[in-house]
């Protein structure tokens, strides 16, 4: 858990209050966004889930056309509601369904979203869902390394990145991610100047999968590297357009045989009933 200021939990304390009203102004919304702390029950860096910053997710939306959109990982929704926010004046529908497995992040998503479609699942399970063809995927997945058993379409490794943009590959034609750098076969957030990389695992999954990582119009994420909590990951934001690989979704999974890092292992996934051990929404900040 972060050690909150005063100032943090208070705000913390008032969303919290919010969130037990039966439905909350736009306003509201906004503030629980900012001030909702999921860190104030976990470890963040543990969990693998950082929330988006809300100007990152509004820069983020840059990407993202209207239509039909399936936000993978959603959290408590900030991509998707930025997404929302950002095309209420538009003509064109839009049409949001969210999936994340934590049901006190999908109880918080269902107050500030009440637009979307939240289903509470592991994005493992979404492939059997049969919830039809998306015209965009978007996702800020969880960082860090997973254990996967089933339901491979491609990619068998251990980054849970990878596997989320493998799974959105069989469902919609364009995906939109946010990824830690490392993870996005390019470099051009916080540097001079925007560099490809040559090896690598984002290599080694574009390779496998036929995808092709591309940094769209260009947001340089290094300028909220302060706003993320708890944590300061440098980030790219990837567009991949799923319509052009060159390898079919139904391909056999080849697993990629990388070194184990030092890293937190994301819990198994698993169904979509809350459970014993799940973060208590209205907890106090410590």
């Amino acid at each position: 858990m972060s050690k909150l200021t005063k100032v943090q939990a208070k705000a913390h304390k008032t969303a919290c209050e919010m969130l037990e009203q039966a439905a909350l102004s736009e306003d509201e919304k906004e503030f629980v966004l900012l001030n909702w702390r999921e860190d104030a029950t976990q470890v963040n860096s543990s969990a693998g889930a950082f929330f988006t910053p809300i100007g990152l997710a509004f820069d983020f939306t840059i990407e993202v056309p209207s239509g039909r959109i399936i936000d993978l990982c959603a959290g408590v929704g900030m991509l998707s509601w930025a997404l929302l926010n950002r095309r209420r004046w538009d003509t064109a529908p839009l049409d949001l369904t969210c999936i994340e497995i934590n049901p006190a992040y999908v109880e918080v998503g269902r107050k500030v979203l009440p637009e979307a479609r939240w289903i509470c699942a592991s994005v493992f399970d979404v492939p059997g869902m049969d919830l039809g063809r998306f015209d965009c995927a978007i996702s800020n997945p969880p960082f860090g390394a997973v254990k996967r058993s089933g339901n491979a379409q491609r990619y068998a490794g251990k980054d849970f990145e990878f596997h989320v943009i493998d799974i959105a590959s069989g469902l919609a034609g364009y995906g939109a991610f946010i990824l830690p750098q490392m993870s996005a076969g390019f470099r051009y957030s916080g540097s001079q100047t925007y560099e490809r990389q040559d090896s690598g695992r984002a290599v080694e999954f574009q390779a496998l999968t036929g995808l092709h990582f591309e940094a769209g119009c260009g947001v340089d994420t290094s300028t909220y590297l302060e706003d993320w909590r708890g944590v300061s990951p440098l980030c790219e934001i990837v567009c991949v357009e799923f319509d052009t690989a060159a390898v079919p979704c139904d391909s056999a999974p080849i697993p990629i045989p990388v070194p184990e890092p030092d890293c937190p292992v994301m819990p198994p996934a698993v169904g979509t009933s809350s459970a014993a051990g799940q973060l208590d929404l209205f907890a106090e900040a410590a």
